[in-house]
């Protein structure tokens, strides 16, 4: 699943080649919605919220969309709209156009109503306003559940919006947590949060989750995707098990030298 860094990214080139133009074209290839025509109206701006997307437009409307497992936004020049049986959405203007493949969710709603859709995410890590007041709400949500597993309450967007398995593995070496740390058990749960603002947000405009340092191929990552091969700090074996998550189990990487269980 695309993580919050992806979907901002995504966010700003719909942005892009959407805002300040009116739709020419908006094919809404899901049975509820096949009626809907949206022709001439300008879209205002298209904004992330966690892993959600949010494209709003002229008349009070927003169009709602997440990417879940599978779907992605291609951004091509104006033309015939494409056969495809993958697509679910098309936008377009006179100049370009927007392709939504896989998408996991699409919804029309009114933009007065958007919490009914977004309402229940977390603090999100890429928010334009992050500052110490949403730190300190994303940490209180995380204490709401002190027994629950650090590894797996990273993974709940309602705690904190936009990290996902990638992130969460990251995170946790570089805090030096095992994943399956009680969230009461983790020490400086402030610090952690932030440190996951920070590697959303220097990695938000490019591709790829960067958390060494490191560009060079097969080098981004401390444990993530490395189980079997040694951890780069102290050369142990790096682990790997399934853990729960709200969406399915997730494997968890981590190295029991660096992260020990306590």
């Amino acid at each position: 699943m695309p993580e919050g860094d992806v979907v901002w990214l995504t966010a700003r080139r719909l942005h892009e080649a959407l805002a300040g133009r009116p739709l020419t074209r908006a094919q809404f290839r899901v049975p509820r919605l096949a009626t809907a025509d949206l022709r001439g109206r300008t879209v205002l701006e298209v904004v992330s919220r966690g892993k959600h997307l949010l494209i709003r437009v002229e008349g009070g409307l927003t169009i709602h969309t997440h990417l879940l497992m599978e779907g992605r936004w291609l951004i091509r020049p104006a033309g015939p709209p494409p056969r495809d049986h993958r697509v679910r959405l098309v936008l377009a203007n006179a100049e370009r156009q927007a392709v939504g493949q896989s998408l996991g969710l699409v919804e029309l709603l009114r933009t007065a109503e958007e919490d009914a859709a977004v309402g229940h995410l977390g603090p999100d890590l890429l928010d334009p306003g992050w500052d110490g007041d949403l730190a300190a709400r994303a940490v209180a949500r995380l204490e709401e559940q002190p027994e629950r597993a650090i590894g797996e309450a990273l993974l709940d967007q309602t705690r904190l919006a936009g990290i996902g398995n990638v992130y969460k593995a990251e995170i946790l070496f570089l805090r030096g947590v095992h994943p399956w740390t009680p969230v009461a058990g983790v020490r400086d749960l402030p610090a952690l949060v932030e440190l996951a603002h920070r590697l959303l947000d220097a990695n938000k405009e490019r591709h790829g989750h960067i958390t060494t340092g490191n560009l060079g191929r097969g080098q981004e990552h401390w444990v993530y995707g490395r189980a079997g091969r040694p951890c780069r700090r102290c050369g142990t074996r790096i682990e790997r098990a399934s853990q729960a998550s709200g969406v399915g189990d997730r494997t968890a990487f981590w190295c029991p030298r660096c992260q020990p269980a306590r």
